[in-house]
């Protein structure tokens, strides 16, 4: 089993990258998008990557409603079987240590110049506007604490 996990700060090319390597690959994949527990989640999904995605028996994870701001139905992800996660949050040392329990495990971190994450984030999602001031604190927060790891790959744009 091989779980690729793939961070970087909104707008940085994670789902587009994540995306690329599933369709080549066949692996699952999973984008914290759909369970971050809300605006203020980043740091809680980081803990349900470990807790539920990367579950040895049930692995899964509870969708978050972003229209009525509320969890719902559970996703499975087959068990022992290949995957990619992407997302911010994605990346730290439990996720990597856990992973590890379970297969070979590959971390990518891509990052970009903040005024063209940020074109590219709110060209995909205006409505992303309001947000983009917490988010980045959280994204912050996240890139000076649990993931301030050592990944394999470092993949950048200008």
């Amino acid at each position: 089993m091989i779980i690729i996990l793939i961070d970087g700060q909104s707008g940085s090319g994670k789902t587009t990258l994540a995306r690329q390597l599933a369709t080549e690959t066949g692996f699952q994949l999973v984008h914290l998008e759909d369970f971050y527990p809300g605006w203020s989640g980043l740091a809680e999904a980081s803990r349900m990557v470990v807790d539920d995605v990367l579950h040895p028996t049930r692995p899964g994870f509870w969708r978050w409603d972003w229209e009525q701001n509320r969890r719902a139905g559970w996703v499975d992800i087959r068990p022992r079987a290949s995957l990619i996660i992407e997302g911010c949050g994605a990346v730290t040392e439990a996720s990597i240590s856990t992973a590890a329990t379970l297969g070979t495990v590959i971390t990518v971190r891509l990052t970009g110049p903040e005024d063209l994450r940020r074109e590219r984030a709110l060209t995909r999602d205006p409505d992303y506007a309001p947000w983009w001031e917490m988010w980045a604190a959280q994204e912050r927060e996240h890139f000076t604490g649990p993931g301030d790891v050592p990944v394999d790959h470092v993949l950048g744009w200008s």
